[in-house]
């Protein structure tokens, strides 16, 4: 699926622009805002690859429960070690992936999360993976430029 691809290049582009981070550089602001690579790494974990794919379009009432008792997805505590969000992006994916793998493009999402985007709303599987790879690669951009601001690494695509 060339879909799945795309999408599975910019995850993987997400993981290698933070290689070699060390716990203190992966907790730490670079930018105003205040977000951190760890933070953001777990809105693409929750907010995106659980979101979209387990409660949206598989409709799995476990993960639309999660949703409530998971709070700001960008709030990561310097309590929590990296390894461990690092290691539950990864289970994210691989679970996104069994829906993704399992289920027509042309699928209408199995739930909607109410009022929560006004009129707005994807009809099928295919305009939820399109919309994860737009969001998953503009994310794996903001790490670059984070990276770079950092420590000066650059991920080149060539």
């Amino acid at each position: 699926m060339e879909l799945l691809a795309a999408l599975d290049a910019q995850r993987r582009h997400v993981l290698g622009i933070v290689e070699g981070l060390d716990e203190e550089a992966l907790h730490r602001p670079v930018l105003p805002s205040g977000w951190t690579f760890l933070g953001l790494i777990n809105h693409l974990a929750l907010d995106v690859e659980r979101f979209w794919f387990r409660a949206v379009v598989a409709g799995q009432r476990t993960a639309i429960a999660e949703l409530d008792a998971s709070g700001d997805a960008w709030k990561v505590g310097t309590d929590m070690p990296a390894h461990r969000v690092l290691d539950d992006y990864r289970r994210q994916i691989d679970l996104a992936n069994a829906v993704i793998t399992t289920t027509a493009e042309d699928a209408a999402p199995a739930w909607w999360p109410g009022d929560q985007f006004g009129d707005w709303r994807m009809h099928t599987h295919r305009e939820v993976l399109l919309h994860a790879i737009t969001e998953t690669a503009c994310h794996a951009g903001h790490l670059d430029a984070a990276r770079e601001l950092l420590d000066g690494r650059q991920w080149l695509a060539i």
